[in-house]
């Protein structure tokens, strides 16, 4: 079926894309539930930003070491296979956590060694998952796919963190690692249905190799290397204040575990408008002016953020910071898998993966660390200026 490419949500025509979207929906919103749950419970356990910034860290610190090796690994191997193993090994945690929070034995450092269990799974899954999209549909369409799977995310984002204030407030908060533990199951069903599987590639090079070419091939294509190198800058000072999160709604608005939901889900509720928005457009010519808007419009709006006072107004600007955010990873996402050749695109997912996730480690520890100095508004502040000044330099090269 060949479908033109600027159609919207046109990558809904193929099975097995509506398939693992079914299940990626459902196995988002436990993960953005347990990430909710997982800040509030840190939160209780130490009442410390330095420590919610260490766990945020740990959770992402293995994609900094093994994500370049996940890339290689995805080019090697059928990346369903792979697929089916990083989400049955992803229960694992999620178990853990909600019986010793049960039992009441749970310690930070508990949680700590199970994030980065999981971020180890991580490393490998994402750039499996981000290069599979490919492969489930035609060229034509895999903007429009990126799009969609980018509006299940960050519709998960709506649903999981409001479902977390609420589960937490009224049955607990163990229920909501056990409900995440259950959403896995949904992408194991999906991806057991899916008739796509991908190709194994047999490489005779060895993986350090296989890493170096697509690292090549990012270093002389500047369609490629400028976005990775503004998403690399955005995930280190701009992303990790959500960790700070609950420190926002118990300190500084008083609003508590529901506000704190709603205050995630405000933020999830733009960047899902921002992703159902470009899946209806579908094709974008003028990515270059899009990427300028957005880059520009979220260190704004997370500088309002970051001192208000009124909960409103701290909803209204996290919704422009979600909005403003997804419109730029999504468009630099898009171009970026576009402009790559299929043999080489699990690798450079991998650094794209590395520079989305893998620079949070060191921002949320620099957050945390520089809240506990100056305080968890001023260091958000401080966060945005420095985001909207270093974008602002990256933009103008993109230009030339």
């Amino acid at each position: 079926m060949t479908m033109k490419k600027a159609e919207s949500f046109s990558a809904f025509y193929f099975r097995d894309f509506r398939l693992f979207w079914i299940g990626q929906l459902i196995s988002f919103s436990g993960t953005w539930m347990h990430s909710t749950a997982q800040g509030w419970l840190v939160y209780s356990l130490t009442k410390s930003p330095f420590y919610l910034g260490l766990v945020a860290a740990a959770s992402s610190l293995p994609i900094l070491f093994f994500t370049l090796i996940g890339g290689a690994v995805a080019d090697r191997f059928r990346k369903r296979n792979l697929l089916l193993v990083t989400q049955a090994l992803s229960i694992i945690p999620a178990v853990m956590i909600g019986l010793l929070t049960s039992l009441g034995v749970i310690t930070v450092w508990h949680v700590m060694a199970l994030v980065v269990f999981l971020g180890t799974v991580n490393a490998f899954d994402v750039p499996a998952r981000q290069s599979f999209l490919a492969e489930m549909v035609e060229k034509a369409n895999l903007l429009n796919a990126i799009a969609l799977n980018s509006a299940a995310f960050n519709g998960a984002r709506i649903i999981g963190p409001v479902i977390a204030g609420m589960t937490i407030a009224h049955i607990g908060l163990p229920a909501c690692f056990y409900l995440n533990a259950l959403s896995f199951l949904a992408v194991i069903i999906a991806l057991s249905m899916i008739k796509a599987k991908g190709e194994a590639k047999q490489s005779r090079e060895s993986i350090l190799k296989d890493i170096s070419e697509g690292v090549r091939f990012i270093r002389k294509e500047s369609g490629v290397r400028r976005p990775i190198l503004l998403v690399a800058t955005f995930s280190l000072f701009g992303i990790p204040f959500v960790t700070l999160l609950p420190i926002f709604a118990e300190e500084i608005l008083d609003v508590g575990v529901k506000g704190l939901g709603f205050l995630a889900g405000s933020a999830g509720a733009g960047a899902f408008i921002s992703a159902i928005i470009l899946a209806f457009r579908g094709d974008i010519k003028e990515k270059h002016r899009l990427m300028s808007v957005s880059a520009t419009v979220f260190p704004v709006s997370l500088f309002v953020f970051s001192v208000s006072k009124n909960y409103y107004l701290s909803m209204t600007a996290l919704l422009i910071v979600g909005l403003a955010v997804v419109n730029f990873l999504a468009t630099a996402n898009s171009s970026i898998q576009l402009k790559t050749p299929d043999n080489l695109r699990g690798r450079v997912m991998s650094v794209y993966t590395l520079v989305f996730l893998g620079m949070t480690p060191i921002g949320n520890s620099m957050m945390g660390t520089v809240a506990d100095i100056i305080g968890t508004a001023n260091a958000v502040s401080l966060a945005a200026v420095v985001c909207f000044s270093a974008s602002a330099i990256i933009l103008t090269r993109m230009k030339t």
